[in-house]
């Protein structure tokens, strides 16, 4: 196991805080091991930590707001700060009552969910001003590098994070069969879970092959159009606005992300033809055996930025598209990823995207090219060597 300090040191400023502590992430991710990191950090006894993991069968009977109270109340015997941690509490109806009387007492909570929607709703309603939440990922490439004991990472140990991704469990599996059944029985689990029995779908066929779309297509701008012509071309009807609820579902069962196009010229955020990631490049190994590796970089640099800390969305110009513009605070940063800049024509394409912007702000080009192709004012680095950038 790997102290996850690229989550708790986000998290870390916030443990004696009154504020609610929500951990968001796909199933599997590695949101139990970092609350579990959580507890170990803080200095209080372990009679004043409450940890409760509500897929453990130990703890089936909390099924509402009044159980998960009472049993916790039981626990609470004196007027010193309690510690309560609860994960995957989307399982406990009308959890968000019992959490908003656990506040008044106490007490620093930390709760976490395989579910966006955790965020909205009651949770919202009830705790508004009262939370901060933090998006969980599997494990980044340097978190890959580092359990594996990889001291010279590689292209080899960067195309088998490609090939099978960063969800914890994954590491301890050395054959490609077992890996192959391991991301077939998560990705049935996340979609039996989180998606199918949450919003009740019966068309299960349908869900499959709209993520199947979604995971040969990460990198491309979305459209209901393009979508529908896929299953179309499938045998299978939908209407738009049952589409459009699919992919509500799956991003929030953080299956993939959805990414926003950005006018930079007119400096605003657009509606429409977003983009999707996958939240890890493993899972698409399940719908297709086939690697676009320009891709799949592409995708690998979104989740980085995410894990960093930063808001991102696809930059749009007049005649160009940048992949990703990083935001932080005051702080901006454009990125263009490929997989190699074999040509002058790829060389142009990529660094000439940023032409028209005229700003300041750091510009890159990412790709696995080990000579320096930076020019212009334009950063160019070997994607490997900024991935383990800390």
């Amino acid at each position: 196991m790997i102290i996850r300090e690229t989550w708790l040191k986000k998290i870390r400023p916030f443990y004696e805080n009154e504020l609610i502590k929500v951990l968001i992430g796909i199933r599997r991710c590695g949101k139990s091991v970092i609350l579990k990191q959580i507890a170990n950090e803080i200095k209080a006894d372990d009679a004043h930590k409450i940890f409760i993991n509500f897929e453990d069968l130990e703890f089936n009977a909390l099924q509402d707001e009044l159980s998960l109270y009472n049993y916790v109340k039981t626990l609470i015997t004196d007027e010193k700060k309690y510690y309560l941690f609860f994960d995957e509490i989307q399982n406990v109806q009308n959890f968000e009552k019992a959490i908003n009387s656990f506040r008044l007492l106490n007490t620093s909570i930390f709760i976490t969910g395989s579910n966006a929607k955790l965020l909205s709703g009651e949770l919202a309603t009830l705790l508004s001003g009262r939370y901060v939440s933090f998006k969980i990922l599997p494990f980044t490439f340097t978190e890959a590098v580092e359990i594996q004991g990889i001291k010279n990472p590689d292209e080899k140990t960067l195309m088998d994070y490609i090939q099978w991704g960063g969800m914890p469990q994954r590491f301890s599996i050395k054959h490609d069969d077992e890996l192959k059944i391991f991301l077939s029985d998560l990705y049935d689990s996340i979609v039996l879970k989180d998606v199918v029995a949450r919003y009740k779908i019966q068309n299960i066929a349908l869900l499959n092959k709209i993520i199947d779309y979604l995971s040969i297509n990460t990198s491309q701008i979305f459209s209901g159009t393009s979508i529908a012509n896929f299953l179309k071309s499938e045998k299978r009807d939908c209407s738009k606005e049952s589409l459009y609820n699919y992919l509500a579902f799956i991003t929030n069962s953080c299956i993939v992300n959805k990414i926003s196009r950005y006018d930079i010229q007119g400096k605003k955020i657009l509606t429409t033809l977003e983009k999707f990631y996958l939240t890890d490049v493993g899972l698409a190994r399940i719908h297709s055996t086939k690697i676009d590796f320009g891709a799949s970089l592409e995708n690998i640099v979104y989740n980085e930025l995410v894990s960093r800390g930063y808001e991102v969305y696809i930059g749009i110009l007049r005649n160009a598209e940048i992949d990703f513009i990083a935001q932080k605070g005051n702080q901006k940063e454009y990125f263009q990823v490929c997989y190699l800049l074999a040509s002058e024509e790829t060389v142009k394409r990529e660094f000439g995207a940023f032409d028209s912007v005229r700003d300041n702000y750091p510009k890159y080009v990412l790709s696995l090219d080990k000579f320096d192709f930076s020019q212009n004012g334009i950063i160019h680095k070997n994607i490997i060597d900024w991935l383990l950038e800390t």
